[in-house]
């Protein structure tokens, strides 16, 4: 008796509701929706997976979860290990498409970044900088690391590094954006992958709308991290993890970008002291007797050699000017795009396949860790990849699928913001100056405060997840929403805000009344904007417009099958009526113009 009553439970889902027999194996693939199974349960790979909501999913034991995972036949484990080595593969390559996506952006935005890290202005244009120099450089540690050794040199303020890194947190969640897009192929995926890439993003702007007025108010941060400096700050050994160790070899085979030429460009001045014009004074690149490695070219430019191994990477070109380095980064970029699509592609399929059939209790059970846990989680996991974009590029995908919540991914995205700080402090150890370890710390702080503001209280903590879920909703009437967020919010905003602040940097009266004007008209037109969206109808005219581009790109997207299913059901008409063919209609136009024409 307790051994069937076993097997009921160990089979509960696929169970008769009257006899508690377990189902046959070939109806349990027919069953397809929760409405067809006695336990009303939801499986992965049900036609109505993702109507199901997080409140409405079951509790499961450990004991479920465990059978589950463990329970399988000889035939079962061979599935599931070659499932996991194609999960290797995919993944490896995956992080192999980030790492290049991040090289070519360096080389691609290089010589942009460090004209505007090297910049010394006001806060706003400080933290537009942060944003279009992490976008650019694809890496807000690149770009921590950066302003660091800027203060370092005396390059910068203090002040002025905290705005920038404040910038370098909202500029590093593009990345995972643009993985998210990889999932526009299906809708239901690309909402929750959309949402659970743009709750980084709506943390890091509240934290930022919240915080940065109040450090230009009261500097808390710059005079609390002041009252915890040492006297002096030893140097240090810059650490890479070990992640980035087994992607990194086959990354430099290809492309290696040369940072010194971001950081030299932002100061102005080489390492030998020699003053740095412009990106130009890089090039030509140039290797003595033509022999390509570390040791005989010793002028480079965006495109560097590998230091321990010697060896240049495979497009790196003795004689290169910026125009060839950058078509080189270009190239790279594509390929990177391409690399990083077909192993999302890859690894979707996979795991959709290795999870079909599977509860979405048991699912649940198994991701639904405590959130403090899991911030832990996502730091330890970004100090062993040495990125954040790693990490929620990386969780983005899983969170389309619906493997993890929303809810789930929010705590891990906060993890992953403490994690990225670490690049920071290694790289203010380096330094010999108190204030470069300062900026570090402000940058550690920024994000602990805003965890402890938006997480801690549930009803702060729905804000954001509100704000995401609301994003992702929007995918669902149109998209390419999706580009249209990442164009509008990582680089017109930005821009715009960073051109207005120049008025007021020139030190003249005319350019600061132009200015002035100019916020006057924005500011303006922000408030008519929120006017006509809550009183005009302005929400409704925008879902209509842009229900009215999908329905569009729909309708041309059919076009060629519904052409041809018209011409099948033309075809069938003449048929059963005996209509004459077009020829034979053109032959009797002809003989009824001659009859016209000889009467």
């Amino acid at each position: 008796m307790a051994d069937s009553a076993v097997e009921v439970v160990k089979d509960e889902n696929f169970a008769d509701e009257n006899t508690g027999k377990a189902i046959t194996e070939d109806e349990k693939k027919a069953v397809r929706s929760r409405k067809e199974r006695a336990t009303g349960t939801t499986h992965f790979g049900d036609q109505d997976f993702y109507d199901e909501s997080p409140e409405e999913i079951g509790d499961a034991t450990w004991g479920e979860v465990c059978r589950s995972c463990c329970v399988h036949s000889g035939e079962e484990w061979a599935k599931i290990f070659a499932g996991i080595v194609l999960l290797c593969f995919f993944l490896y390559f995956f992080l192999v498409g980030l790492e290049l996506l991040g090289s070519s952006a360096k080389v691609l935005g290089g010589c942009s970044a460090g004209n505007l890290l090297g910049n010394d202005t006001n806060p706003v244009a400080a933290l537009m900088i942060g944003i279009l120099a992490t976008v650019l450089l694809q890496s807000s540690s690149t770009t921590t690391s950066i302003v660091v050794s800027l203060v370092g040199s005396d390059a910068i303020g203090v002040n002025q590094a905290i705005y920038m890194i404040m910038g370098a947190n909202i500029g590093t969640s593009v990345t995972n954006t643009i993985v998210a897009m990889g999932q526009m192929g299906d809708g239901d995926q690309l909402e929750r992958a959309f949402a659970g890439a743009t709750v980084h993003d709506m943390f890091n702007f509240l934290s930022v709308g919240l915080l940065f007025p109040l450090e230009i108010i009261t500097h808390f941060l710059a005079k609390m991290t002041e009252a915890m400096l040492p006297t002096e700050v030893g140097d240090g050994d810059k650490w890479e993890g070990p992640i980035k160790k087994l992607v990194s070899p086959f990354g430099k085979l290809i492309i290696i970008p040369n940072k010194n030429v971001i950081k030299e460009i932002a100061t102005g001045m080489r390492a030998n002291g020699t003053k740095i014009e412009s990106c130009e004074d890089y090039y030509p690149v140039s290797c003595t007797d033509g022999i390509r490695d570390y040791k005989h070219c010793k002028k480079v430019g965006l495109i560097t050699c590998n230091k321990k191994s010697g060896s240049c990477p495979a497009f790196f070109q003795n004689g290169a000017t910026k125009r060839d380095d950058e078509i080189s980064g270009g190239v790279v970029l594509f390929l990177s795009l391409v690399i990083l699509i077909v192993c999302l592609i890859g690894l979707v399929t996979l795991l959709q396949k290795m999870l079909l059939g599977v509860s979405t209790r048991i699912i649940y059970k198994a991701t639904n860790i405590n959130g403090y846990l899991a911030m832990l989680v996502g730091c330890g996991i970004t100090i062993l990849v040495q990125s954040s974009s790693i990490t929620t590029s990386s969780l983005t995908p899983l969170v389309g699928m619906g493997v993890i919540q929303l809810e789930q991914m929010y705590p891990l995205t906060l993890g992953a913001n403490i994690g990225t700080t670490f690049t920071a402090i290694l790289s203010s150890l380096v330094s010999t100056k108190v204030e470069a370890l300062q900026v570090a710390l402000c940058h550690l702080f920024f994000n602990i405060f805003g965890i402890l503001i938006w997480y801690p209280i549930p009803f702060m903590r729905r804000i954001p997840l509100n704000m995401a879920r609301m994003l992702g909703k929007t995918t669902r009437i149109w998209r390419g929403f999706p580009l249209v967020y990442i164009l509008v919010v990582f680089f017109v905003i930005p821009g715009i805000l960073l051109g207005i602040s120049a008025f007021f940097t020139q030190d003249s009266v005319g350019f600061t009344v132009l200015g002035s004007f100019v916020v006057i008209a924005v500011v303006g037109g922000i408030i008519y904007s929120v006017f006509w969206w809550r009183y005009r109808d302005g929400k409704a005219k925008c879902v209509t417009c842009m229900e009215q581009r999908q329905r569009r790109k729909t309708t041309f997207q059919h076009i060629p099958d519904d052409m041809d299913y018209l011409k099948s059901e033309v075809a069938k008409l003449k048929e059963h009526t005996g209509l004459a063919d077009e020829e034979e209609d053109t032959d009797v136009e002809k003989g009824s113009d001659e009859f016209e024409a000889e009467k």
